[in-house]
């Protein structure tokens, strides 16, 4: 015997059914959002200052680690310093290649930039499941860009090699996005003139606010005393009355 299901019931399994299609669509769409190499700021980059940033690496493979990544750098743009730092299980190699045409740092005329940075993993890399960042300390940041773009090769063990290079034209994400670091409006002060700056403003706020909390203990003192001796006044008062009225009843 064949059991009819309601419209009622009928109506929550294809629910049921579209909720759990959605969500798998969800989740297929999200992963390449997340699994390609990267690059982001501690903090911000500001243009014409320097900067950290991390370059984050996670495992695309079920089945390979990854135990290689080399950057890149911009030559549109060059970098005259960077500087990694070490990361266990890792060894890095900086390479600097000559300019064209020298670039101007500080009242220095500098040759040579930074081309590319190679890690290499000395053990396991990155096994899968996990992710790995490779800090640079990086500088001076240009200050006629609004961002620097990297090309980064991700090398597994199984010699399989994914090309993350392709630059973001418009709205939408390539396949194989480079990784892009965002810069920010320069800061007054490169070399942290306005952290100082920041510390005087605080002091002085810091000064205001204990003047006015001074100001107020004052006040507050003030009050007490006044009404401690309203009172006293009040409390005497009452017992010269009650004196005034004995006596009248005595006579």
């Amino acid at each position: 015997m064949t059991t009819q299901k309601s419209p009622k019931s009928a109506a929550l399994t294809r629910a049921s059914v579209v909720g759990g299609v959605a969500a798998s669509a969800v989740l297929l769409l999200s992963v390449p959002a997340f699994a390609h190499v990267s690059v982001s700021p501690e903090g911000q980059a500001a243009k014409g200052g320097y900067a950290t940033v991390n370059f984050k690496v996670p495992n695309e493979r079920d089945d390979a680690s990854t135990t290689k990544l080399e950057v890149t750098f911009p030559t549109d743009h060059p970098l005259a310093s960077v500087m990694p730092q070490p990361v266990p299980g890792w060894k890095a190699k900086v390479t600097k290649t000559k300019l064209q045409k020298p670039i101007e740092i500080h009242g220095e005329k500098i040759n040579e930039a930074v081309s590319k940075v190679t890690w290499t993993a000395d053990g396991k890399g990155v096994e899968p499941g996990y992710f790995q960042k490779f800090p640079l300390s990086i500088g001076q940041l240009p200050e006629n860009a609004d961002q620097l773009v990297f090309k980064a090769l991700q090398t597994y063990d199984n010699k399989e090699v994914v090309r993350w290079i392709e630059p973001q034209k418009g709205d939408e994400e390539p396949e194989y996005p480079a990784p892009t670091l965002q810069l920010t409006a320069a800061s007054d002060d490169h070399h942290g003139a306005s952290a100082a700056k920041d510390d005087k403003s605080g002091a002085k706020s810091g000064d205001a606010k204990q003047e006015t909390a001074s100001d107020g203990d004052s006040s507050d003192t003030t009050a007490r005393t006044l009404g401690i001796v309203g009172i006293v006044v009040g409390v005497a008062g009452v017992a010269f009355g009650v004196v005034a009225q004995r006596r009248r009843a005595t006579s």
